[in-house]
């Protein structure tokens, strides 16, 4: 076996929002990636629109870094569970893993997801402890916390024997004892170095590189992104290309890149241990593995968790479908979404019944936003359903997903955050108090029993508790949830909605919309606090009289209406709603728009 001494391949896992990108940024500039005088950006990993403006990692992004002549290629993954499926194809390319955890929350669920796989696919851990400077860092508690975690989760004893960082990735320093804080990150790098094992293979064995990744190029087109595993890997080499179903095709590769910081660079060859990017093999998968010809062995590739939410993405057919967006046929939606499982391995897409109609399934709500948010920006229009948990037979008997949920809430909020969470089926593991007068809950609730709770339970907490939850396996189904207590204020007819109309409708509810909106018959137009729908005449006019009396044609005061979010449609919605999505709104419906209809179809269920 040859071992490259001058390279060391880690994945950075975390927990959302523990600072994964900004440690990237601290590594590449003091590394020495920028030249003195360039201008970048804060968490410069983050290159989509939809990262930079919700501040979270969607897709893992290769990098490198070079440190006292040794080569240090670094991955930054997703924390949020949903993307799961990026985290655990990563960390195939890797010989080991620095586990990020803030110094003042400590382990929280997502912490314990990638940690489970990390440690499961044996690869050596590497703890930083992250904000040290955070006023309340509690460094002492949380290693032994992240030593407890590490036993719960069955690390063996090389794994346990893991060493700890103390960093600040704001402020760019880390250090070996929290009580003397660094100048710059080379204790981390040293560690890195001394810690991480370097990638050992045969170098001189037939060709075997894993693709774990898709990238594609519009000058290029497909790339693939992968790790030498055997021998070495040639610029214009013939090679074969084994499918993940069995079959296998002979290919060239056109040409190899290596990362070097951020930037892709064309390289001749590339060998053991080496993450590539392969570009002219038009067919590649991820998962799949390109051989040499004379020694054709497949690599066995990282089994993903299956899907536990699934929705319908439905052609647009309201009073207003083609009016905002470019792509709305079956066809056009059809072809996005089986574009989009080529490299979003964790989503399933499948065609029903109805050839407007696709059901696609994935890793939790956010997942799924997420895909309609990309599609939505990139000019599509369509209709979604409200989001359904996937249940299971085992054994002859119904089982449903559950979630492990961790909340931290001040004392005053506990009560009615454990009478909703016990109304939903959520069942009491662990309960504890914090510094500051803040108590942390640990949950099992059913994925059902979440959906539509956090609008709740920021109200239940006026907006100052933490929530986080990560899937949990399966267990029997658990019974009847009723989640949503209130209606919909639905609009009488189609027209634009006017003040009067609108002063009269704010006294049935909570509206979504002010003046001057384009609505249509069948729209949602607000909340009812009742559990009834109701339908309201928005588009109403004055009618004009001779009569003038003081005092009546006073100027009416409109509630400010509550703006909802992509995410707050789909908790909001129920089973006979669908959300319209287009590039420029996003509208709820009822399925069944004519009151009339829905009155039929309500006395024939009875």
């Amino acid at each position: 076996m040859d071992v490259r001494e001058n390279l060391r391949n880690i994945a950075i896992i975390a927990h959302v929002d523990h600072g994964k990108t900004t440690l990237v940024d601290q590594l590449l500039k003091q590394s020495g990636v920028f030249r003195a005088n360039e201008n970048v950006e804060e968490r410069v990993m983050d290159s989509n629109d939809l990262e930079r403006e919700r501040g979270i990692t969607i897709l893992s992004k290769p990098t490198a870094v070079m440190y006292n002549g040794i080569k240090i290629n670094i991955v930054d993954t997703p924390g949020h569970a949903d993307f799961g499926g990026e985290v655990e194809r990563i960390l195939q390319m890797v010989d080991g893993v620095v586990l990020l955890v803030d110094a003042f929350e400590g382990c929280m669920p997502q912490t314990r997801f990638v940690l489970k796989k990390a440690l499961g696919l044996g690869k050596k851990p590497l703890v930083v402890l992250n904000k040290i400077d955070r006023p309340g860092a509690r460094p002492e508690e949380v290693v032994d916390e992240v030593l407890d975690l590490f036993i719960e989760l069955g690390a063996d004893e090389d794994q346990l024997e893991f060493p700890v960082i103390y960093a600040s990735a704001r402020d760019g320093y880390a250090s070996e004892d929290y009580h003397e804080p660094g100048t710059d990150m080379k204790p981390l790098f040293d560690a890195i170095v001394k810690e991480i094992p370097a990638p050992q293979g045969d170098m001189n064995g037939e060709l075997q590189l894993l693709i774990s990744n898709i990238d594609s190029d519009k000058f290029v087109g497909r790339i693939g992104v992968g790790r030498v595993e055997r021998g070495t890997a040639k610029n214009g080499q013939a090679a074969v290309l084994c499918h993940t179903d069995g079959t296998t095709q002979n290919v060239r590769i056109a040409k190899l890149y290596q990362f070097e910081g951020l930037k892709r660079v064309e390289c001749d060859t590339a060998t053991v241990g080496d993450i590539v990017c392969v570009s002219g093999v038009q067919d590649i998968n991820i998962g799949e593995t390109i051989c040499s010809n004379d020694c054709v062995e497949p690599l066995p590739f990282v089994k993903i968790d299956e899907p536990t939410v699934s929705m319908n993405f439905i052609v647009n057919n309201s009073p207003f479908a083609g009016r905002e967006g470019k792509y709305v046929t079956s066809r056009n939606l059809r072809d996005r979404l089986f574009k989009e499982i080529e490299t979003n391995v964790a989503l399933r897409v499948e065609e029903t019944d109805s050839a407007d109609t696709f059901k696609v399934s994935g890793r939790g709500e956010l997942h799924l936003s997420i895909l309609i948010e990309t599609m939505r920006r990139q000019n599509y229009e369509f209709q979604v359903s409200r989001p359904q948990v996937i249940t299971k037979m085992i054994d002859g008997k119904l089982h449903e997903p559950m979630e492990f949920l961790i909340i931290e809430v001040p004392d005053t909020y506990v009560g009615p955050v454990m009478e909703k969470l016990g109304s939903r089926k959520g069942e009491l593991i662990n309960m504890g108090t914090r510094e500051g007068g803040v108590t942390h809950i640990e949950f099992r609730i059913p994925s059902r029993g979440l959906m539509g709770y956090r609008p709740e339970f920021l109200t239940d907490t006026n907006g100052n508790g933490i929530m986080n939850h990560v899937f949990d396996g399966y267990e029997p189904y658990k019974g009847e949830i009723v989640t949503r207590h209130q209606g919909s204020l639905i609009a009488f007819e189609t027209g634009e909605t006017v003040t009067y109309g609108l002063y009269a409708a704010q006294e049935r509810g909570r509206l979504f919309i002010g003046p001057g909106v384009p609505v249509y018959e069948g729209m949602i137009v607000g909340a009812s606090p009742k559990s009834e729908d109701i339908t309201v005449n928005v588009c109403k006019k004055k009618h004009i009289t001779n009569t003038r009396a003081s005092g009546s044609d006073d100027a009416l005061k409109l509630t400010p209406p509550t703006i909802m979010s992509l995410e707050q449609c789909l908790e909001f919605i129920a089973d006979d709603e669908l959300v319209e999505v287009t590039p420029e709104n996003i509208r709820m419906r009822k399925r069944i728009l004519s009151k009339e209809q829905r009155m039929k179809q309500a006395f024939r269920k009875k």
